[in-house]
């Protein structure tokens, strides 16, 4: 079955499941817990899949890419030109971020009963984000763990920052290795990269089942009355994001001169997996296949720059930040004032290259900030909570972000 085809069948299945899920949890049938008992395995069984892929992959493409660069002065020319590139983007979705949320919330009336729901909520959830927090340390002690003092445990962990820059070590060391010695080391791990891409193939026909029984465990689970309890929230998440995926689109389009048509095609394998799985990593395959397949581009490019992407480029924390402090302060009734917006904008740019690798990781990392702030740490649960549709959204708009970096620092790169 061609790529296309399994993309609108995954589309399909997502739809499909969202909306069944939460229409059998409102129609309260007997059987929904038995049914959801045997996608839920499913589910994390075809996620886990395309998971088991990511580190060997990155790995061994970082390392191959470093070591065969003919001048790591050129590698770091790259680098640099994809963090400028980082950094410029999210300072232009800070700034459109903090001028656009205090309008679209400027008519939110929260309740009495909708605060008491979310309150509860906030409750049930605040010791385990309270004991997250404090497990995470401060941002000193996440510089710190940059370098791994044991690289085999950040690969169980799944700590990707350090394992990039574990991987970069390795690669330059090895690139000053005696050739017949380097080119051994580098032919394995390519035929390591080889071998991901091949295995992913085989997992991508599965994705509209995956993606289906995902989807209809979360529509169950989070049914149409959550939706309506934070639509206002939601929505103006997800209009924010679009507004994101529209800039990332035109980067690629404008500076990046990649042909609107080939470059959706090009993302839209990712961004199915990413909707699919609420995980910017396990899209990483996908975004390298089609980088190296449809987009052309430069093996450099797809080995080292959508890696790095990967571990540190998420477009969606600084929304994550100003909408959720604002929401939290119209919630509990504490004012947020120009001048902390505008500390908490730069604040997310800051912290957005060390988000930890945990679901919803950006939402921790903003607890220690949002008690500044005056807002209860409880109130990250209350973000948490309603996550679920917001990370389809950032999900796809990320990865969509990661592809865009790709063709844009090619063409800086010329």
């Amino acid at each position: 079955m061609e790529t296309r085809r399994i993309t609108w069948w995954a589309l399909g299945a997502l739809l499909v499941g969202m909306i069944g899920g939460a229409w059998l949890a409102q129609a309260q049938v007997g059987w929904l817990d038995g049914l959801i008992a045997v996608l839920d395995p499913v589910g994390t069984v075809w996620i886990n899949a395309v998971r088991m892929t990511i580190i060997p992959l990155v790995v061994s493409l970082l390392i191959a890419a470093v070591a065969s660069s003919g001048s790591l002065r050129a590698m770091g020319r790259l680098g640099g030109a994809a963090i400028a590139f980082f950094v410029v983007t999210l300072t232009v979705i800070t700034v459109y971020t903090a001028l656009l949320t205090p309008m679209l919330l400027s008519g939110l009336e929260i309740d009495a009963e909708s605060s008491a729901r979310l309150r509860a909520t906030a409750t049930a959830g605040a010791q385990q984000v309270a004991t997250t927090v404090r497990g995470m340390g401060g941002l000193s002690q996440r510089i710190i763990e940059l370098i791994p003092p044991n690289p085999i445990r950040a690969a169980a962990d799944a700590a990707l920052l350090p394992l990039v820059v574990f991987s970069l070590i390795f690669g330059a060391a090895l690139s000053r290795v005696e050739a017949a010695q380097r080119e051994a080391v580098t032919n394995v791990l390519r035929g390591i990269s080889d071998a991901m891409l091949m295995i992913i193939r085989w997992v991508f026909v599965a994705a509209p089942v995956g993606v289906l029984a995902l989807a209809t465990v979360v529509g169950a689970r989070l049914g149409f009355d959550a939706i309506k309890a934070a639509g206002w929230y939601v929505g103006t998440f997800a209009l924010l994001m679009i507004g994101v995926a529209v800039m990332v689109y035109v980067a690629a389009i404008a500076l990046g001169r990649v042909p609107l048509r080939q470059f959706a095609a090009a993302v839209g394998p990712a961004q199915v997996i990413a909707l699919g799985s609420r995980s910017s990593s396990a899209a990483l395959p996908a975004m390298i296949d089609a980088a190296r397949d449809v987009l052309k581009l430069p093996q450099p490019i797809v080995s080292f720059v959508l890696p790095m992407a990967l571990a540190i480029f998420r477009v969606s924390v600084p929304i994550s930040f100003i909408l959720g402090a604002l929401f939290l302060g119209k919630l509990y009734g504490v004012e947020i004032s120009g001048g902390q917006i505008a500390s908490l904008g730069l604040l997310s740019i800051l912290l957005s290259f060390s988000v930890p690798p945990v679901p919803s990781g950006s939402l921790f990392v903003m607890a220690p900030a949002f008690v500044e702030l005056g807002l209860p740490v409880e109130g990250v649960a209350i973000l948490i909570a309603l996550d679920v549709i917001p990370d389809l959204f950032k999900t796809a708009t990320i990865v969509t972000a990661h592809m865009s970096s790709a063709v844009v620092v090619t063409r800086l790169a010329r």
